[in-house]
This record gives C-alpha cells, structure tokens and sequence, in this order.
C-alpha cells in the first residue's frame, strides 16, 4: 500500500473516530514534524506520522519530534502493521479525564 492511500485512509477513519475534532494533514510538514495532526473536541491533541510500513526509515528528527510531542501529549508513528493497536491507544490518550 502506498503511503498517500493508507494516510487518506487513515485521515477518513479518524474524522470517524472522532466527529467534531480539526484533524489536519500537513502538507508537507516542515521536516521531521509528524504529518497527521488530532485536536481533539477535549482541548486534546496527538499528532502520527504515517508511514506505509514497519520497515519504511525515518526521515531526519522524526524519532525526535515524535518523542517529543508524545511526552506533551500523544504522538506515534502509524503503519498498517500497528494501524489498530495505535488508534485504540489513540482514543484511551483523548478521552476526557485522562
């Protein structure tokens, strides 16, 4: 699966998973800066770089700004491989009263 698909995919599924949330692809991010980005209703955020697999590298600072944004909140990087496993930590980290 290309990137872009499982990305739009992935897009659509979150506009499902959480109605009234922004949820913006930035296009194209500043490098390093995860691609898909949630605010979440809550006043929440999490961010996910996308990436077609587990094997795919990592351009420079991604590792960096993932670890850093998911100590201020919730940040992963995607894949098909760990697709389900990420959006249900996804929804546990948004919910109200974390």
């Amino acid at each position: 699966m290309r990137e872009s698909k499982f990305q739009r995919d992935l897009i659509k599924e979150l506009k499902e998973m959480f109605p009234g949330s922004t949820i913006k692809k930035v296009d194209p991010p500043p490098q390093g800066i995860p691609d898909v980005w949630i605010f979440h209703t809550s006043g929440r955020y999490a961010c996910l770089e996308c990436k077609k697999s587990k094997d795919e590298p990592h351009q420079p600072n991604q590792d960096y700004y993932v670890e850093k944004y998911n100590k201020q909140s919730f940040a992963r990087f995607i894949f098909p491989e760990n697709k389900e496993e990420v959006l249900n930590e996804l929804q546990r980290a948004l919910e109200p009263g974390r």
